[in-house]
C-alpha cells in the first residue's frame, strides 16, 4: 500500500494512520539527505526517527526497498497538466517541472544519494524510474510524436535524441550548473534553443 493509494477501500482491521505514514515517508527521506545510504537505512532506524513502531511500518509495507521505491516517489510532482495547444508550450510545463523539482535542495539531496546505489539495488530503482520516471518519459515521448504528425516538428526528427537534448540540457542545469536559483525561464529557452534544431 502506498501513501498515493491511503485513499483506497482497506481491508477490515486495523485503521491505518495517514499521519502515521506521512511520518515514516519523512523520516526515510531525511534519513538518506543526511547520508545515509539505503544499504545502512533499517527499518529500525526509520521507525525509532518516524516515532512508531516496526509493525507500523511492516503495516504497510513488506520490506525497505517497497519502503523507499514509496518515500522516493514523493519527490516526483504529478506530471503537469499538457494543453496540446502546441509542442512548444507543452515542453516548456514539462521541463518546467523539472526545474522547479530541483529547486528543493533537500529532495535533490535525496536523490542524488539514492541514485548513487543503484548498481546495488537495480531491482528498486527499475521500480522507481518506472512508477517516477517513465510516465514524464512517455508524455514528451508523445508530444514529440505529436509535433511530428501536425508539422511542428521535422518528419525525421529521432525522437529518443530530441528527448535527450531537452532532458540532458535540464539535468545538466539542475545538477552541474553553478549554485543558485535556476532562472524562472530556464525551461522556455531550453525549449527555444532545442526547437531552433527540431523544427521544420
Amino acid at each position: 500500500m502506498t501513501i498515493q493509494e491511503s485513499g483506497t477501500a482497506r481491508p477490515a482491521g486495523r485503521p491505518r494512520s495517514e499521519k502515521a505514514e506521512k511520518a515514516i515517508i519523512e523520516a526515510t527521506l531525511d534519513l538518506i539527505g543526511e547520508g545515509m545510504g539505503v544499504s545502512e537505512l533499517s527499518i529500525e532506524a526509520i521507525a525509532s526517527r518516524a516515532g512508531v513502531g516496526k509493525t507500523t511500518i511492516y503495516r504497510r509495507w513488506s520490506n525497505k526497498e517497497d519502503l523507499v521505491v514509496d518515500a522516493l516517489s514523493t519527490l516526483k510532482a504529478p506530471l503537469p497538466p499538457l494543453s496540446g495547444t502546441s509542442v512548444r508550450d507543452d515542453l516548456i510545463s514539462l521541463l518546467d517541472a523539472m526545474r522547479r523539482e530541483s529547486g528543493n535542495v533537500r529532495n535533490r539531496c535525496v536523490m542524488n544519494i539514492a541514485m548513487s546505489e543503484a548498481d546495488r539495488y537495480p531491482r528498486l530503482m527499475e521500480r522507481f524510474m518506472k512508477r517516477a520516471v517513465e510516465p514524464r518519459r512517455e508524455a514528451m515521448r508523445a508530444v514529440i510524436e505529436r509535433g511530428i504528425a501536425t508539422g511542428e516538428l521535422r518528419a525525421d526528427l529521432d525522437v529518443s535524441m530530441g528527448m535527450a537534448v531537452l532532458t540532458g540540457t535540464m539535468i545538466w542545469h539542475t545538477k552541474w550548473a553553478p549554485a543558485g536559483d535556476l532562472a524562472p525561464d530556464l525551461a522556455e529557452r531550453v525549449v527555444d534553443v532545442a526547437l531552433a534544431g527540431m523544427a521544420p
